[in-house]
């Protein structure tokens, strides 16, 4: 009798382990899965490296984590350079407008039917009159004071989780083969022969979906640079990092590239506009559609309404890093789906 519920009792007692580890890992966890979705993707260049480093585990993991850290820094501290400097020049030139009399609506706003008049009308009171614009500004300080503190705070927690996902990633690397070791031996057990094959869907579909958001981000923010160079839109780096933030969710680069076509077209700039427009269309977003499906078909083909709810849900259950954790977990299951359908047939 003792015999027969043993199986079971081990079972149970596995569960509630698992159960309690993840508890615990909880508020790590989102950090944890994009550690390991990093480490997974870099895995190859990180056994280049230890090669070359006489198999110094170590030193090896030490110089992946140093280069992650960069890629971190490094744009940050490109976009906060560029917020400081555009923000004071453009306070500047508003404040000279406005003490001179000339700042005026622009020209456009007119031309917008139905309420283009009225609102012309509206901000061209509200500009030459200080006591107006005086008593508006103190009637948007407390909102704006909201979005720019929830602003900071997602920022914030953004780079608080990216930051432990590297200094996880360290150790994933250096004991990065004794895990792979214990997870094979885990999976043979517990599903058999097939845990190799598991295993090896895994990790191709992590490194492909990966590869794919990472890759066509990085591609769609350098051909957005050049463009945005040829056309003189200002704040190059600042606009280049959003491309490759909002590159990251579907249909988001239109949006900054969108944006600098109408800051040319508004300041008189009608054929780099123009440009702007076509570049936008033609190049930067033919990049997702030829880029994005050639890298992730390596691994696992995506479908887009699943990138699309990958996003979104990923950004809700954990926040920034959301954005690589949800799409790579929904290309796992799909891709285990797969394997495990196909075995059936």
């Amino acid at each position: 009798m003792q015999q027969r519920f043993q199986p079971f009792t081990r079972l149970a007692a596995v569960i509630l382990l698992v159960i309690g580890c993840l508890i615990v890992l909880r508020p790590f966890l989102a950090a944890v899965l994009f550690a390991a979705a990093i480490t997974i993707s870099s895995w190859p260049l990180y056994l280049r490296l230890l090669a070359r480093l006489k198999q110094r585990r170590t030193i090896a993991a030490l110089v992946m984590s140093v280069g992650l850290t960069l890629l971190i820094i490094v744009p940050l501290a490109l976009v906060t350079w560029n917020i400081a400097d555009n923000a004071s020049s453009y306070y500047d030139q508003f404040k000279a407008s406005l003490d001179s009399g000339t700042l005026d609506p622009p020209a456009w706003l007119k031309d917008i039917p139905l309420v283009g008049e009225m609102a012309d009308t509206y901000l061209r009171k509200l500009l030459h009159s200080r006591e107006e614009l005086l008593a508006v500004a103190k009637n948007l300080l407390e909102p704006a004071r909201r979005l720019l503190l929830g602003g900071g705070i997602v920022l914030g927690s953004g780079v608080a989780q990216v930051s432990l996902a590297v200094f996880v990633s360290f150790f994933l690397y250096r004991d990065g083969h004794a895990i792979v070791q214990a997870l094979a031996t885990g999976m043979d057990k517990l599903i058999g022969e097939q845990g190799a094959t598991v295993a090896d869907t895994v990790s191709r579909t992590v490194r492909g979906v990966m590869y794919g958001i990472l890759g066509t981000a990085l591609a769609q923010a350098v051909v957005a640079a050049i463009g945005f160079l040829i056309a003189g839109v200002p704040a190059v780096a600042l606009m280049s990092v959003a491309t490759f933030l909002f590159s990251l969710i579907p249909v988001g680069p239109p949006l900054i590239w969108g944006a600098a076509t109408i800051w040319l077209f508004n300041h008189g700039d009608t054929g780099w506009a123009i440009f702007m427009f076509f570049w936008g269309m033609f190049v930067i977003s033919g990049v997702d559609n030829v880029i994005k499906p050639l890298l992730i078909s390596r691994g696992s083909s995506l479908p887009f309404i699943l990138v699309l709810l990958g996003v979104m849900g990923g950004v809700l259950a954990f926040g920034f890093v959301g954005l690589f954790i949800g799409p790579t977990l929904l290309a796992v299951g799909l891709g285990l789906l797969r394997n495990w359908t196909a075995d059936q047939l």
